[in-house]
Order: structure tokens, then C-alpha cells, then sequence
């Protein structure tokens, strides 16, 4: 019994001390997103609408696809790479599992299956080539992005596949007890991605080829098994991406995901994840992503001309890109 008790109590103490050390590495990005959160709740622009909790659940909904492309983006950052095909995939998915039931009558459940195949299949491409290759994941994903957009297009003839089914729509669009159901998904994938990196062997392993490949393989692990893996569950997240965004359209949009890998690589590099690989936390992305959303929000709240909010998501990301390269820098020292 007191085996038990003193077993109970060491477990409350590294929990504890994970959540001490969470706060202490996140504590930069977490004071910027309660100063921007503070800032739109004040301002004359944004005060009445921002911090409501309606607006709050479309803050979260709006950024449940970039968390989910996020979440694979990050495994794929810390392992050293870049997977620049996930906003194609996107496309691909959504075009052609909403083709699947307008147009062939295929049933629901079946055609959201073989959006994942196909999630899967450009994930597992990436991964093979680079892991059997010396190709940089750079140009190998930049190729798999062409050749999934330009399928999207070529399947769609560059026109929307709509529609209309109020079970398709649940998907992206639905709620379960008031919250909606994008968000209930991203709160999964992003438990289960925790548990991958924190509680298996493979996220330790992504660890540590992501610090040393040449050291892991002589370490005994399999750097190709690995990084298979890392960019299969990256396609996996894109093709959720694709159906939720599908399913919250009414359509599959052969331009859809355009620009959704540099969001995604956007809220990992905010979130405090090094671009060098070796370091990262799944918990820091999704800071990066609560600040990217709520970001966005704020600036289409005061009518922020688009391409203005371009330029500032680009300062952003740049700023983020430099702190990491100070950290490198002091870690070095």
C-alpha cells in the first residue's frame, strides 16, 4: 500500500515538473499570445466581437485544419526535414473524396477512407524517396506538391466538386454538445501525436535522428523506418485537413490547401521548433497555432486588407526564424 502511495506521489512530482518546465520553455510565445489576446479584447475594433465565446469556437475551428497539418509538420521539422506537398494534398483529398459521392454515388464513410489512402500514398512516396534516397526532403515533397495539385486540377477540371448531403457536411461544419467537431478532431490527433513523440520508442527515435542521424544509425536505429513513418503520418494529417476543409465548403475546392504548408510551418517555427531539427515540442505548435489563428482573426475583424495580412504573417515567421537562430547561438556558446 505504501509501495502504491509513494508510486502515486512520484508520479504527481514529474507531472508537476513536466508542466514547470512546459511553462519555463513555452513562457516567451505564451506571454505574446495573452498580450495579443489582451490587446483585441481593448481595441475599439475588436472589443465587442473578439472575446466572445463564439468567436473563440471559430478561432478554434479555423485553425483545427492548420493544428492537424501542424502536428505532422512538426514531426517532419524535428526529424531535420520539410514537407512542402501537404497543402496539395489537401486539394487532392477533398477533391476527390467529394467526387467520390457526388459523382459516383459512392457512400460517405467509404470515399472519407479513400481520402485517407491517398494521404496516405503521398506520405509514404515523400518517406520512401528520402529515406532510400539522398534527395532533399526540400525537392522531393516540392515535386509530390506539383503533382498533386496539378492531379486535383486535372480530376476537377479546375471547377469545385459541391456536395449537397448534410452528413458531408457534419464533418467540417457539424457540432457534438456545442463544440464543433473540427475542433473535437484536432484535440485527438493532437493527444494521440503527444503520445507518439512522449511514449514510444519511435518518437524517441525521431529525436534523435533528427539530432544526429549519423549517430542514431549507429545507434542501431532504423533511420529509414523512421523517416518513412514521419512523412506517411504527415500525409495522414494532410488528408484530414482535405476532408474537414471539404466537408466545411460543401466541396472539394481544386485550389484548396494553397499556402496551408507555410501555415503549418509557420505555427511549428512560433511554437519554438528548431528548423535545424533535434528539438521541438507538440505543445509549443500548438501555441504557434493559437497565435497564427487569433492572428488572423483579429486582422479580418478590423478589415485588414488580405494581402496585408500576408505581409504580416511573413513578419512573423521571419521573427520567430530569428529567435530560434539567437537560441542556436546561445546553445552554442
Amino acid at each position: 500500500m505504501e509501495d502504491k502511495k509513494i508510486v502515486t506521489a512520484n508520479s504527481k512530482a514529474v507531472s508537476a515538473n513536466q508542466v514547470a518546465v512546459f511553462f519555463k520553455e513555452n513562457m516567451g510565445i505564451m506571454v505574446a499570445l495573452v498580450i495579443l489576446c489582451i490587446f483585441l479584447s481593448i481595441f475599439p475594433g475588436t472589443s465587442g466581437t473578439f472575446p466572445t465565446v463564439k468567436n473563440m469556437l471559430n478561432v478554434l475551428r479555423q485553425i483545427s485544419t492548420n493544428m492537424l497539418l501542424a502536428c505532422g509538420m512538426t514531426m517532419v521539422i524535428i526529424l531535420g526535414g520539410i514537407d512542402l506537398s501537404v497543402g496539395s494534398v489537401i486539394a487532392l483529398t477533398g477533391v476527390i473524396s467529394a467526387g467520390l459521392v457526388s459523382r459516383n454515388g459512392m457512400s460517405i464513410p467509404v470515399a472519407l477512407l479513400v481520402g485517407v489512402v491517398i494521404g496516405v500514398v503521398s506520405g509514404a512516396f515523400n518517406g520512401l524517396v528520402i529515406s532510400k534516397t539522398t534527395i532533399p526532403p526540400f525537392i522531393v515533397t516540392l515535386a509530390t506538391m506539383n503533382i498533386a495539385r496539378g492531379l486535383a486540377g486535372v480530376y476537377t477540371g479546375g471547377s469545385p466538386v459541391r456536395v449537397v448531403s448534410k452528413e458531408w457536411q457534419w464533418l467540417g461544419a457539424g457540432y457534438i454538445a456545442s463544440i464543433p467537431v473540427p475542433v473535437i478532431i484536432m484535440v485527438i490527433v493532437f493527444i494521440l501525436s503527444i503520445l507518439i513523440m512522449n511514449k514510444t520508442k519511435m518518437g524517441r527515435h525521431i529525436y534523435a535522428v533528427g539530432g544526429n542521424p549519423l549517430a542514431a544509425r549507429f545507434s542501431g536505429i532504423n533511420v529509414s523506418k523512421v523517416k518513412f513513418f514521419v512523412y506517411a503520418y504527415s500525409g495522414i494529417m494532410a488528408s484530414l485537413a482535405g476532408i474537414i476543409l471539404a466537408s466545411r465548403m460543401y466541396s472539394g475546392q481544386p485550389t484548396a490547401g494553397d499556402g496551408a504548408e507555410m501555415d503549418a510551418i509557420a505555427a511549428v517555427v512560433v511554437g519554438g521548433t528548431s528548423m535545424s531539427g533535434g528539438s521541438g515540442k507538440l505543445g509549443g505548435t500548438l501555441i504557434g497555432a493559437l497565435i497564427i489563428g487569433i492572428l488572423s482573426n483579429g486582422l479580418n475583424l478590423m478589415n485588414v486588407n488580405s494581402f496585408w495580412q500576408t505581409v504580416v504573417k511573413g513578419v512573423v515567421i521571419l521573427l520567430a526564424v530569428f529567435l530560434d537562430y539567437i537560441r542556436t547561438l546561445k546553445k552554442n556558446k
